[in-house]
């Protein structure tokens, strides 16, 4: 995989992130504060409010965990959390009307995770671990109501900034966060 030099972070068993995939990372990170989910995510919307998405569509630190113990790739990690990442985005930008004051922070996420998504198109799904290509395939499957759970919004994007802090901490050099 075009993936740059790999020197020390080979022999930690973790592929390095392209340049533009840190700088994106970067300004996703920004974007997720926790001061703005607050705000964006649970104070504009109703008390309790949820949305349905897949049981894939939850990305949570424990699954990274479990995956990578089952040596899955740091890319394919990588890969199937901007998926599943920049699909929960979509989720939640589903659901506001057109006036919503979330909406323009939504937009500047999917932008984002847009040009994240130029970072990974040149892979393809044979490039990535089958259990991780099978995943990304369930994520953007129609899906079956039965298959769905009711998650917050803010629930969401908390677990996009956790998982994401776990992929290109290392990979990206940030210092602790």
């Amino acid at each position: 995989l075009p993936f740059g030099c790999p020197g020390v972070l080979a022999v930690l068993g973790l592929e390095a992130a392209a340049p533009g995939e840190c700088e994106l990372a970067r300004l996703l990170q920004d974007k997720l504060q926790y001061e703005m989910r607050l705000q964006y995510m649970k104070h504009y919307f109703p008390i309790d409010y949820t949305v349905r998405v897949q049981y894939e569509e939850v990305l949570r630190p424990s699954n990274i965990t479990r995956l990578r113990n089952g040596t899955v790739s740091e890319l394919a990690l990588r890969y199937l959390w901007f998926h599943v990442s920049s699909q929960a985005v979509l989720r939640i930008r589903e659901v506001l009307p057109e006036k919503h004051p979330s909406r323009r922070y939504t937009q500047e996420l999917g932008r984002l995770f847009d040009a994240l998504g130029e970072e990974y198109s040149k892979y393809r799904q044979t490039d990535v671990e089958a259990v991780v290509a099978d995943l990304v395939k369930l994520v953007h499957s129609a899906g079956v109501e039965s298959r769905r759970k009711a998650v917050r919004p803010k629930a969401l994007l908390d677990n996009c900034l956790k998982v994401m802090r776990m992929l290109y901490g290392v990979p990206c050099e940030w210092g602790p966060g």
